[in-house]
């Protein structure tokens, strides 16, 4: 015992603003699970212990009671304290020894085997993540500008809503979401893109990849085929590949996607477009190839997920109508976020789903999700029966189309018609073509090293890349920063992508 005492006295560090009681807890259980206290061991009574070290007895008191508490020790009333015995039982732990990993088999930075550590496909997951460590400044692509959201509205819409003190909006929300939230999405749908649905129909989300996931869960099994666009958003096809489906990858051409003879002789069970705006290209799937593609899913019971990305911001022609809105076999998923319409953080988007899923629809996404939210929910749906998002929306499209031709008249400065700008019709971004023998994640890599923000067009191709270019975007851009910034862009591309870029300026 005095040993204990004297052990526990050399460690306790009576200047340490780690209260005694928890320093004392501490070193005991690391004690007994290291065997310095083995077990069966009868510890000092609590006044004794105390007295060795120098601190009150209902220190001691307060950590025996804990040790009980966490199964530590076992108290016999009138016949002490001992260590109980908490060693692993021995029927539950192999001896045989673990396999050697095989020799091509890496450790990581920590010395962790990734066989050990991760699933294939989580391991796949993070290699091929394309998510960016910032994700504000020039040129970030699909970022909208928050500063110029309207928050002074929100703030008092969302005080209003407080203030009634209306407890129904605490809870989880309703299987599909805040139904009046429903309603008006169900209204400025019809209207702004030709989507055939009443508010029964939307189910609330937190955005595009969960209403993904959901759709994927809920109508596709592990070792199904899906189509994904060539090239694609990362994020969409990580949850694809992360729901074990797997993945073909359609090419996409100036109608938009266009499935080969191969393709189709083996059907998907899920078929992920962009029609209306093609990302990252940023085609208009044809008329023609929308109907294909309808009948081709009608045919074959293919389950087509309509990603309709910020379609609403189209310069110069009006908004597209969706493709769910020319479906007459109930095959399509429409999903949709409000992310790029008002701010990212928000985080609620929403699907569209046929009539005969819907409520099968409400059921997966309670059930996977426990979704909440109803507060913002509630402050979104008094924002768009306002009045308040179409106003927004069109104040911001105008917005964007000046920030859109200014970053235009930079790339014509810089480089003339040398350098291709691709899918500047609508969006938050357009694509700068890049010369075919640059290698365009060093050209962003080098951007990002001088303080701009681009991607490569190569991060959204699964195979081969036919065409070489770096996303840029021009949302959240400030007019006056749009030039100095591409300044620096500029020399980043001549640097790395011309031998002689002197020749490609163009004179005075």
């Amino acid at each position: 015992m005095v040993i204990l005492s004297e052990w526990l006295a050399a460690q306790l560090d009576k200047e340490s603003a780690e209260p005694a009681y928890r320093q004392l807890l501490q070193l005991m259980q690391q004690a007994i699970l290291t065997g310095r206290l083995a077990p069966g061991t009868k510890l000092p009574s609590s006044r004794t212990l105390a007295g060795d070290l120098g601190v009150a007895r209902n220190t001691v008191l307060h950590v025996y009671d804990q040790l009980s508490a966490e199964g530590y020790v076992i108290s016999t009333t009138g016949s002490g304290t001992y260590v109980a015995d908490t060693r692993p039982d021995s029927a539950a732990v192999s001896t045989v020894a673990p396999a050697a990993a095989p020799a091509d088999e890496e450790d990581d930075a920590s010395g962790a085997s990734r066989r050990g550590d991760m699933s294939m496909r989580g391991q796949r997951l993070i290699d091929e993540a394309g998510v960016s460590a910032k994700q504000w400044g020039a040129f970030m692509p699909g970022v909208p500008d928050v500063a110029e959201f309207p928050a002074r509205t929100w703030s008092r819409l969302q005080a209003r809503l407080w203030k009634s003190a209306n407890h129904g909006l605490l809870t989880y929300a309703p299987g599909g979401g805040y139904r009046p939230l429903r309603r008006a999405l169900s209204d400025y749908l019809r209207v702004a893109r030709s989507v055939r649905c009443t508010p029964d129909q939307i189910i609330i989300t937190t955005g595009i990849h969960q209403s993904i996931d959901l759709a994927v869960r809920l109508l596709a099994d592990v070792g199904d085929r899906a189509w994904v666009e060539e090239p694609c958003y990362w994020g969409a096809r990580s949850v694809l590949q992360s729901s074990g489906l797997k993945l073909t990858p359609i090419p996409v051409d100036d109608e938009g996607l266009n499935p080969r003879e191969q393709d189709l002789r083996d059907p998907p069970r899920i078929a992920l477009v962009t029609p209306s705006h093609q990302y990252p290209l940023g085609m208009v799937m044809s008329l023609a190839r929308r109907r294909t593609l309808l009948e081709y899913a009608r045919q074959h019971n293919v389950w087509i997920i309509e990603d309709d990305y910020d379609s609403e911001f189209r310069y110069g022609s009006r908004p597209l109508a969706s493709l769910q809105g020319l479906d007459e076999s109930d095959r399509v998923i429409y999903v949709g976020s409000l992310g790029k319409l008002l701010f990212p953080g928000l985080r609620i988007g929403y699907m569209v789903v046929p009539e005969r899923l819907a409520a099968t629809f409400r059921t997966g996404v309670a059930e996977l999700y426990r979704e909440g939210q109803l507060m913002q929910q509630a402050v979104l749906a008094e924002f768009i029966m306002d009045g308040y998002l179409t106003s927004h929306v069109r104040r911001m499209r105008t917005l964007y189309g000046e920030r859109r031709q200014l970053l235009i008249d930079a790339v014509t400065r810089h480089f003339g018609d040398a350098l291709p700008v691709m899918g500047d019709e609508a969006g938050l971004h357009f694509v700068l073509g890049l010369p075919e023998h640059a290698d365009d994640r060093a050209v962003a890599t080098a951007a990002y090293d001088a303080g701009v923000i681009v991607r490569p067009l190569a991060a959204y191709y699964s195979g081969r890349q036919d065409r070489k270019g770096l996303l840029t975007g021009y949302a959240c851009v400030p007019h006056e920063e749009i030039a100095p910034a591409f300044a620096t862009l500029a020399q980043v591309i001549e640097e790395h992508a011309f031998a002689r870029p002197e020749k490609l300026r163009r004179a005075g």
